[in-house]
């Protein structure tokens, strides 16, 4: 496989959190996915595994090139772990045509926070040779 594409992002911890203040439980399920939920909430350092995952969408739709058009969702993108715990990204809808036209196969992210901010980097993959739209 080579890489294709990178994208990082930094998210504000206290910011998201003004945001989920404001709009609630309508914000979380539009920005993040049940199983996404399931994980964040009632954890230790709750926030900052919220903005950790923001910050992975974020990244991702770097490495997509597209920011939020082209009918993309929040949930879209979607952070699952591993069993081992690594975060992984899975696609769905609009965001996996997208990956799927540029001849990614896979996205790799990583995801580190403190009490103040969280960040995430992806890069996305594609088999040795291929090209967008391969």
């Amino acid at each position: 496989m080579e890489t294709a594409a990178h994208g990082v992002d930094l998210v504000d911890c206290q910011r998201l959190g003004e945001a989920i203040e404001r709009h609630g439980q309508r914000f979380l399920e539009r920005v993040y996915t049940p199983l996404e939920l399931a994980y964040c909430q009632g954890r230790k350092r709750e926030l900052e595994h919220l903005a950790g995952r923001f910050a992975a969408k974020e990244a991702v739709l770097k490495v997509l090139g597209t920011g939020w058009r082209e009918g993309i969702a929040w949930t879209d993108i979607e952070v699952r772990n591993d069993v081992a715990g690594r975060p992984e990204i899975v696609l769905q809808g609009r965001c996996a045509e997208i990956a799927a036209g540029q001849g990614l196969v896979k996205i790799l992210v990583s995801i580190s926070h403190i009490a103040t901010h969280a960040i995430a980097s992806a890069i996305g993959l594609r088999e040795a040779g291929g090209g967008a739209g391969s």
